[in-house]
């Protein structure tokens, strides 16, 4: 087995370096759920469908923030509270994301909304100018 290089990296592969920092499937659900359900808080993402266990989002969202695709912030009305945001870095993984959920849904049955995949579909750049726009104004 290759051992990690000097960067900490398995390799210098983009997929590689991609896999390491959102690869796992909770990570993803976790960026689904801001990017495309506006999710903010812990208690909103462990009441997700999925049902994380909270030991694994509470370490899925300090790596996402550590990988620089999430940010928090005090609820403002509760300092106890945490908002969590996707970063520029983040909201730039929502076209990849269209992707995958295009792809998933050209091969799976799925429970996605049928206007989002429609939407996604017919008019890629405005649901993707709509995801940003949403994002920047929860800023």
């Amino acid at each position: 087995m290759k051992a990690k290089s000097r960067t900490g990296r398995r390799s210098g592969c983009p997929i590689s370096i991609a896999l390491e920092i959102f690869g796992d499937s909770w990570s993803l659900l976790i960026i689904r759920d801001v990017m495309f359900k506006g999710l903010h808080t812990f208690n909103e993402f462990a009441a997700s469908d999925e049902r994380i266990a909270t030991n694994i989002l509470a370490d899925r969202l300090a790596k996402l923030e550590a990988a620089g695709i999430l940010a928090k912030r005090p609820d403002p009305a509760d300092a106890r509270r945490i908002h969590y945001r996707l970063t520029e870095k983040g909201i730039e993984l929502a076209p990849a994301l269209v992707e995958i959920v295009l792809w998933t849904t050209r091969h799976e049955n799925t429970d996605a909304p049928p206007s989002m995949i429609r939407a996604m579909r017919s008019h890629r750049e405005q649901f993707l100018a709509d995801v940003r726009a949403r994002w920047a104004t929860a800023a």
